[in-house]
């Protein structure tokens, strides 16, 4: 089964029916992305200022970390239930279009970005913890999915524009 197949096998599931065809199903998902966007996305902006050493100087990184994280990785499951139900209903359209590759391909530098911090700096941040300003690697890291996450939502909004 080729990839484009997989996604004309998803365009006639349930669940892509419903986002297609329902009266309100594709708006209702569409202002749940945007919702767990606002909330994942924009709360993990003061993890990553931080993290660059520009907000919450007085504040340990871990605190900042450890006090948000709930929230940021709840939007970023409404996120991703959500866009993976929009998904379904347009598989093959998104296939074609080049902004939805965009878009994963950030999504997955994202997280690769977040991995890379978890295991090599969070590991030594005894050191650097309750600095003001974390050293280098750690304010690339910051600025780096700062970069990532606003390239995902310009891609996402582009989708928009050439999609539909």
């Amino acid at each position: 089964m080729t990839l484009l197949q997989l996604c004309e096998w998803l365009e006639a599931t349930s669940v892509a029916v419903f986002v297609r065809e329902s009266l309100y199903g594709f708006q209702v998902l569409v202002a749940f992305h945007l919702l767990g966007l606002m909330l994942s996305v924009g709360i993990l902006l003061w993890v990553d200022l931080r993290l660059m050493g520009v907000t919450m100087q007085r504040s340990r990184v871990s605190d900042v970390y450890r006090s948000l994280a709930p929230w940021f990785l709840s939007g970023f499951g409404v996120m991703l239930v959500s866009g993976a139900m929009l998904f379904a209903g347009f598989a093959t359209s998104a296939y074609g279009n080049a902004y939805f590759r965009i878009k994963i391909a950030v999504l997955v530098l994202a997280g690769v970005n977040a991995i890379i911090y978890h295991l090599a700096a969070e590991r030594v941040s005894a050191g650097w913890d309750a600095a003001p300003r974390p050293p280098v690697p750690v304010r690339i890291a910051g600025l780096t999915s700062i970069v990532l996450w606003a390239t995902v939502i310009l891609a996402g909004r582009m989708i928009s524009y050439t999609m539909f």
